[in-house]
């Protein structure tokens, strides 16, 4: 009697299942594109996409553009970052604190970043503070609260153990909180990340001159699709990238956490 063979997909390691879908994905497109169902003035084909990255780069602006937005994103999210850990803990472990800023923090979290672009144009100027600017607020507010969350999620059980067993505040802190909300803390970092690239167009759409973003809304104004599909390719890898180093640092920083030993 044969043993039962198990579908191909269930053969496949993570890595095979990756490069699957986008295998997937790749032919959707060129059965699309080449096979003349959609239109090339909305769906360019992958080779006349791959010819735009040659263009750009013989023009001397795809690493130029790429470099300055991926620094853009990274200064702008840092900033938030800086501010927004510490703002969050103390929400999730004071209610005075909560009762202080959270009103406030909900407020700006559902103003559009979009409406406020004039303002930071008016505030800081037409240079990279501004856009610096554009992606902290799209990035900040949320961050505050879900770092607030992770830190109010952990067990008080936690805190009066070590209490109990003499830790001053300061110890309980450090020993216990910290650790135990770092977990949540650092998927809180890698969801805003993914945030503050999709702010980059927002932030470089008005006086820019350089940038993936300035790039994009330039090609939409000569109906360069190809060049608009090469922008959002490039911004899509540079998110893979810093979604799969966050996953690394998480898996090094946080080896406690059981969230990475609960996928199969």
């Amino acid at each position: 009697m044969s043993k039962f063979k198990a579908p191909i997909i269930y053969q496949l390691n993570n890595r095979g299942l990756t490069l699957l879908s986008f295998v997937v994905l790749a032919s959707i497109w060129c059965l699309l594109s080449y096979g003349g169902i959609v239109k090339d003035i909305f769906l360019p084909t992958p080779g006349a996409v791959f010819s735009s990255f040659g263009e750009m780069h013989r023009e001397g602006i795809l690493i130029h553009y790429t470099l300055a937005s991926t620094y853009r994103v990274m200064v702008g999210w840092a900033l938030a970052v800086i501010t927004a850990i510490p703002i969050g803990m103390l929400i999730g472990t004071s209610r005075k604190a909560e009762a202080l800023f959270e009103p406030t923090v909900d407020f700006a979290r559902y103003l559009p970043v979009v409406a406020l672009v004039p303002l930071t144009l008016l505030y800081f100027g037409i240079g990279d503070l501004q856009k610096f600017a554009v992606i902290f607020l799209g990035t900040f507010f949320q961050l505050v609260l879900l770092v607030s969350d992770a830190a109010a999620g952990v067990p008080k059980d936690l805190l009066r153990a070590a209490s109990t067993l003499g830790a001053t505040k300061w110890q309980s802190y450090r020993m216990v909180l910290i650790p135990a909300s770092l977990p949540g803390i650092m998927d809180s970092l890698r969801i805003t990340i993914g945030w503050a690239w999709t702010y980059l167009v927002v932030a470089e759409m008005v006086a820019a001159n350089s940038g993936l973003g300035y790039m994009i809304l330039r090609a939409q104004r000569f109906l360069a699709v190809d060049r608009i599909f090469a922008g959002l390719i490039i911004i899509g890898l540079l998110g893979l990238v810093t979604d799969h180093l966050f996953k690394l640092i998480t898996e090094k920083a946080v080896p406690w956490s059981e969230k990475g030993g609960a996928r199969k």
